[in-house]
């Protein structure tokens, strides 16, 4: 079998970039092994982008030969993950197997490598020639030069100046330096402070200097011997390590984590966050999700989910509507605002993934009901971790609802692209002043992040009041809608 009819044979199947951008996916499950059968349109994995988790069908009939990677391993767009046999019924081809040795020869690199006089400094070596010039230096060094580099050592630890040692002096300061040991200017005051002769001590430092610890030793010898029985200090520093190291899990950043991080915190160091808070009654809106649980025909809700998420995010499209300003995004590029007459609402998902904002796209233009469906089914994809890239690019504004985990409001970061960001807290029952006098009220706090470059002060407050007033009094989601 020639070449050519190998390479028609085994057709290798490329990690395609299924989101916009994406550079790299980490490989989740194979659903396929080597010698199992498939067949065009077939998902064969799953893998898992910065933005989601994607089947990934093949593209042509065949048998699996081989698996390029195994699960859990990341993989760059582009390259090959999976090899598939085409033409399984043909003859595997002999000839490229025999002839494989002499297609990559091992004499054939000689001609591109170093010069062997250099290539051992990889693992340490000298040139042979300098080498051996530096050894005899080191060895035939003359008496004299070795007595006023004895001298400058000990000019730089009494901190005088070199020029002291000068050669002329360079055999007397030899012999004065057998008989000083060498030690810093604060470790001799040491030792003069403790009473400890130097010519005594026995140096540990590097060089044969001595070191404070040395002076303490000669100081305390009695008081050294009689603690010996407790375990020196290092080694319960390295028992104390290790003992915490068994108590931690370290978990590597990659796939939704990582973006999740690069992403906020390019949004929090590049948009100027402003956030501002309400806490309101929304005892009305709260009695308008009861009617409309316990009569769904009345209002064409029939088999939809119904909670408070949905009037709230109906009241923010009503509350952008009235304010379209604060629906816009920052060109840096360009320097301009991007003002945008369509509303694609994000709703951030907490999901075993990390946090994903998939958004609802034209939310501006559906229903009550067409938005229930819509919501209803971007959460339960994103349980599911089969959102899509595309559900989360092109967001404009995005809900969080942070009261589900019973926390009463936050300062959210906004996503990146977008202008805003809509924190809804816990709705809780509170003594609140309603006509007059003081009830008892389901209260909650919503928190507004916007970008300041695109928003305002007033144009922020703004919205974040209609957004209010339609909450405590919902009948204005027909009148103002």
């Amino acid at each position: 079998m020639t070449t050519a009819d190998t390479s028609a044979r085994y057709r290798e199947f490329k990690l395609p970039d299924v989101g916009e951008g994406l550079t790299e996916a980490e490989i989740l499950k194979w659903y396929v092994q080597p010698g199992d059968t498939v067949t065009d349109g077939q998902v064969v994995c799953e893998v898992e982008t910065a933005k989601a988790a994607v089947e990934l069908p093949i593209p042509y009939d065949g048998v699996v030969h081989e698996l390029r990677f195994e699960e859990g391993a990341t993989v760059d767009v582009g390259t090959s993950i999976i090899t598939v046999d085409v033409a399984p019924g043909t003859a595997a081809p002999e000839a490229p197997a025999a002839a494989a040795p002499a297609q990559a020869p091992v004499e054939e690199p000689e001609e591109d490598e170093a010069p062997k006089g250099r290539q051992p400094v990889l693992v340490g070596y000298g040139v042979a020639e300098s080498s051996t010039k530096r050894r005899a230096r080191k060895t035939d060094t003359p008496a004299p030069e070795k007595a006023a580099y004895s001298a400058a050592v000990q000019a730089e630890l009494n901190g005088t100046p070199a020029a002291s040692a000068s050669p002329v002096t360079a055999s007397a300061q030899a012999v004065e330096d057998r008989a000083r040991p060498l030690a810093k200017p604060p470790v001799r005051k040491l030792a003069k402070d403790l009473g400890v002769d130097l010519a005594t001590v026995a140096p540990t430092g590097p060089g044969g200097v001595v070191t404070r610890e040395d002076v303490h030793a000669a100081a305390t010898p009695v008081r050294t011997e009689q603690v010996e029985a407790p375990a020196p200090q290092p080694v319960a520093a390295d028992v104390s390590r290790e003992t915490v190291a068994s108590r931690e899990t370290r978990i590597p950043i990659k796939g939704v984590r990582k973006a999740i991080a690069a992403a906020m915190v390019n949004s929090a160091f590049t948009a100027p966050h402003v956030t501002e808070f309400i806490t309101l009654d929304v005892t009305r809106t709260m009695k308008l999700v009861t009617e409309l649980k316990e009569d769904p025909e009345k209002y064409g809700m029939t088999g939809l989910r119904v909670n408070p998420l949905l009037l709230i995010a109906k009241a923010l499209l009503v509350a952008i509507k009235r304010n379209p300003g604060v629906n816009a995004a920052w060109d840096e590029a360009n320097q301009e605002i991007v003002q945008k007459s369509y509303v694609n609402l994000g709703i951030a998902a907490a999901t075993p993934r990390g946090l994903i904002v998939p958004n609802i796209k034209d939310a501006h233009a559906k229903t009550l009901p067409e938005l229930a469906a819509a919501l209803s089914d971007l959460v339960a994809t994103a349980r599911e971790g089969k959102t899509s890239p595309g559900a989360m690019q092109g967001g404009t504004v995005t809900i969080t609802n942070v009261g589900v985990f019973g926390v009463d409001t936050g300062t959210p970061i906004i996503n990146p692209g977008e202008s805003a960001i809509l924190a809804v807290g816990a709705i809780k029952l509170q003594p609140w002043v309603h006509k007059g006098k003081v009830k008892a009220r389901q209260v909650t706090t919503l928190a507004l992040s916007f970008d300041h470059r695109l928003v305002d002060g007033e144009l922020g407050s703004k919205v974040l009041a209609d957004t209010a007033a339609i909450l405590e009094h919902p009948k204005r989601l027909i009148t103002w809608a």
